[in-house]
């Protein structure tokens, strides 16, 4: 992007140009390129570049966020007009107090992470190795009546981040994802997968589209089921969904203060609580193999779990559960002095380990007499915060399974469950590999789980989505 400052040059001016007691810089810099297909064609494809940054002023404890675009990087006054901004709305907030989890930001740690490196781009050639299995998959829909439906998306983000206490900060991330629905040609039989990756080698497209050819098999024969509860299949996918919810509400200051279902009876929290008999582990870590994600805290704005004053704060791995023990919740700096107790900051990726490492889904799903395959969910959402009860809809293919095989699909249903019962209701837990979640691909898709059987799985009522 020509005419623009580079961002340490964004960085370092707003810093310059900062007179707040405090001020933080992230820019971020961005490169993404895409494929999207209906209909067995290509419809679009491109290449695009993107530059976001926002400005945090600190006045007398309270801070106040900016954001900017390129078009507010073009010189030092455009910058200085937007740190101008955020000083105005700082010393704003500063006249109703300082902010509960105001503290310093965050001191240097000596390491500088290629900090003057320029951003990192991603081309059309990542998907080089998908284009021929791509043009074989929409050959073989042509030829046997189905219709594909998808995209593939990769995006190469550098993030720069710098703050008037001396921090300077990089982090490239890559985020790949490909998503695929096949349908019959009358529509009527569809099915979902999706993956991800940072990079697109060794992608097996071919194979993915050979497992939905599959399912849409099993789709000849309808069966309709009643409401209840069903011993149940999630495919690594479906766990990612409900486990990314108990990631999201596993926030320390929101325990204490009796707000979530992490909150113990009578106070506190119930970090240290027994909640399954498998050992099994749910985590973050930044440095997951194959799904690396930011070390440090980059925060726009401040709430229960995250703070704009710990910018900068590195992040190791965080346990949410280990050896199917509640362990940690998520503290800010500000929150955690607060309550006494560590800092814990998590990161953008998430793990179920502690499965079987020689069962893959099938043989789960060999080893049940009688039940359902729910391969997608969507529409997911919190129905009560203290008991983290989700309710969302079945889609794409929900599987009839007796005998250890699977005899045709059923009807959709609407849930009820609660991804802390999900881990104590846990049946049969298989390896853990890379996946994606569906229902929250567009925000979250760094995730690693398990297929796990659920010993009655509540599927409340019967729903009308196809």
């Amino acid at each position: 992007m020509t005419g623009l400052l580079s961002p340490q040059q964004i960085v370092e001016t707003a810093l310059g140009a900062s007179t707040a007691d405090g001020c933080v810089v992230v820019v971020n810099s961005s490169s993404s390129a895409n494929i999207r297909w209906a209909n067995n064609t290509v419809t679009t494809n491109g290449v695009a570049q993107d530059l976001t940054w926002f400005v945090v002023a600190v006045i007398g404890g309270a801070a106040a966020t900016v954001a900017g675009s390129a078009a507010d990087a073009t010189s030092a006054a455009a910058v200085g007009a937007l740190v101008s901004a955020a000083h105005t709305a700082a010393a704003a907030a500063a006249r109703q107090g300082p902010a509960r989890d105001a503290q310093p930001l965050v001191a240097p740690d000596g390491s500088a992470d290629d900090f003057d490196s320029a951003p990192v781009d991603t081309s059309f050639a990542v998907f080089d190795g998908l284009i021929a299995q791509l043009a074989d998959g929409f050959a073989r829909a042509r030829a046997e009546q189905r219709v594909l439906y998808g995209f593939v998306d990769h995006d190469m983000s550098t993030t720069y981040l710098g703050t008037s206490s001396g921090l300077r900060r990089r982090w490239v991330q890559p985020t790949g994802t490909l998503e695929v629905n096949a349908k019959s040609a009358d529509l009527r039989r569809s099915a979902w997968a999706g993956l991800s990756t940072p990079d697109f080698v060794g992608i097996d497209l071919t194979g993915v589209l050979t497992g939905l050819d599959n399912r849409l098999g099993w789709a000849r024969r309808v069966i309709d089921l009643p409401p209840g509860r069903y011993r149940t299949v999630l495919p690594p996918t479906a766990v990612a969904d409900l486990m990314i919810n108990l990631a999201w509400g596993a926030g320390a200051r929101e325990a204490h203060e009796g707000r979530s279902a992490f909150a113990a009876p009578g106070g506190g929290t119930r970090s240290g609580e027994r909640l399954t008999d498998r050992p099994l582990d749910l985590f973050s870590d930044p440095a997951a193999a194959g799904m690396a994600a930011a070390p440090f805290i980059v925060a726009g704005h401040s709430g229960d779990d995250i703070s704009v004053f710990d910018n900068g704060a590195p992040i190791g791995r965080h346990d949410f559960v280990r050896g199917g023990v509640i362990d940690s919740l998520v503290h800010t700096r500000g929150s955690a002095a607060e309550f006494g107790e560590p800092f814990s900051p998590s990161t953008d990726n998430l793990v179920l380990a502690g499965g079987d490492p020689d069962r893959d889904i099938d043989a789960l799903v060999a080893d049940v007499d009688r039940g359902l395959l729910l391969t997608s969910q969507w529409y997911i959402r919190e129905v009560d915060p203290m008991t983290m009860l989700l309710t969302g809809l079945t889609r794409d293919g929900v599987f009839l399974i007796e005998g250890g095989e699977v005899v045709g699909a059923v009807n959709n249903f609407r849930f009820n469950m609660s991804p802390l019962d999900i881990l104590r209701q846990a049946d049969d837990v298989g390896a853990t590999v890379p996946t994606l979640s569906r229902e929250w691909s567009d925000w979250f898709t760094r995730t690693a789980m398990p297929p796990i059987t659920v010993d009655g799985f509540n599927m409340s009522s019967v729903s009308p989505a196809t």
